[in-house]
C-alpha cells in the first residue's frame, strides 16, 4: 500500500449553521460573509488552488445553494459587464472562476459532526488521498498553509496535519498534538488529544483546520460511533487511523483567523484591509480615532 499518491482533491465542509452570526446567517451562509471584498470560502478555495488542488468538493446543507451559485458562471452579470466595458470586473470574475467540472457538491443531511461531513464526501474523493480545509479558518501567509503541507507530504507521504503554536494556558481549548522526531520539514505525531485538561497538554501545538488524509479514514468513520457531543468526531477517526498509518505535523507560521467567531472575523477584515492600498489608510485612521 502506497501512502504517497498525489493529492488532487480537497473537501470543504460548509454545512454548519453559523449560529454565532445570527441574524445575518439566517439568510446568508457564514461561509459567504465577506472579509474585505471576498467571501470567507473564497479565501480557503484560493489557498487550495494555489497548492495544486484540481477538484473542489463542498459538503453542504440546507440553505447553502448560494455557495454553489458563487462558484458558477453568472451569464447575466458577465453580459452586463461586457456591454458596459467593465473589463476590471470581468477580469476579477475570471480570476476566481473554477474551470468546468472541477467543483462537486454533496449534502450532509443532518448535523452529525465533522467526521460525518468528511464521510459524506467518500464517493467523490474515491480511493485517493485528499486535503481537508475547514472554511472557518482563514490563513494569511505568502506561501500558503496547504502549499507548505504539500511540500511536507512530498517528503513523508502518509497523513499530514497542520499545527501552530498557542499559549500553554490556552491549550485546553483546542485539539493538541504530541510532537515526535523530526521528519522532513515537520515532525512525527505520536498522539492527539482533544481539549486536554489544563496543565496536561503534551505540547502547545494545536490543529488549525488543515489536513491531508489517506482514504482509509472513510472506512473508519463509517464504523465509528458518536463521540463528544454525540457527533462523529474526526479526531477520533484520526486516532484510529494513526494506529495503522503514520501522521506528520506541519508547523504553520503565518496568521490564522477563526472567522467562525466574531472577534476572529473582525481581525481578519482588519488584517486584509491593511494590505489593500485602496482602503488601508482610511481604515487605519478610523481605528486610531476609536482607540485614541
Amino acid at each position: 500500500m502506497t501512502l504517497k499518491k498525489p493529492v488532487r482533491k480537497a473537501v470543504f465542509p460548509v454545512a454548519g449553521l453559523g449560529t454565532r452570526f445570527l441574524p445575518a446567517t439566517k439568510s446568508v451562509p457564514k461561509e459567504m460573509l465577506t472579509v474585505l471584498d471576498k467571501p470567507v470560502i473564497q479565501y480557503v478555495v484560493d489557498e487550495a488552488r494555489a497548492a495544486g488542488i484540481e477538484h473542489f468538493i463542498f459538503v453542504t446543507g440546507r440553505n447553502k445553494a448560494v455557495i454553489e451559485d458563487h462558484f458558477d458562471l453568472q451569464y447575466e452579470l458577465q453580459d452586463t459587464l461586457e456591454k458596459r466595458g467593465k473589463t476590471a470586473g470581468l477580469e476579477t470574475l475570471s480570476r476566481y472562476q473554477p474551470e468546468a467540472g472541477t467543483t462537486s457538491f454533496t449534502r450532509q443531511q443532518a448535523p452529525l459532526g465533522l467526521g460525518h461531513a468528511v464521510w459524506c464526501a467518500r464517493d467523490i474523493v474515491g480511493d485517493e488521498p485528499f486535503a481537508l480545509l475547514l472554511p472557518d479558518m482563514v490563513m494569511k501567509d505568502p506561501k500558503g498553509c496547504l502549499s507548505g503541507m504539500m511540500e511536507l507530504y512530498g517528503e513523508t507521504g502518509g497523513n499530514v496535519v497542520s499545527t501552530e503554536e498557542v499559549a500553554w494556558e490556552e491549550t485546553h481549548k483546542y485539539g493538541v498534538v504530541e510532537k515526535g522526531d523530526a521528519a522532513g520539514a515537520g515532525f512525527e505525531i505520536r498522539g492527539m488529544v482533544e481539549k486536554p485538561e489544563p496543565g496536561t497538554a503534551p505540547s502547545n501545538l494545536f490543529i488549525n483546520g488543515r489536513y491531508i488524509l489517506q482514504p482509509e479514514i472513510f472506512d473508519i468513520l463509517e464504523r465509528q460511533g458518536p463521540g463528544a457531543g454525540n457527533e462523529i468526531q474526526l479526531t477520533d477517526g484520526m486516532l484510529n487511523l494513526a494506529s495503522e498509518q503514520p501522521f506528520y505535523g506541519y508547523v504553520f507560521e503565518g496568521e490564522t483567523f477563526d472567522c467562525g467567531s466574531k472577534a476572529g472575523f473582525i481581525r481578519a477584515n482588519i488584517a486584509f484591509a491593511m494590505d489593500d492600498d485602496e482602503v488601508a489608510s482610511e481604515v487605519r485612521e478610523e481605528m486610531a480615532r476609536h482607540l485614541g
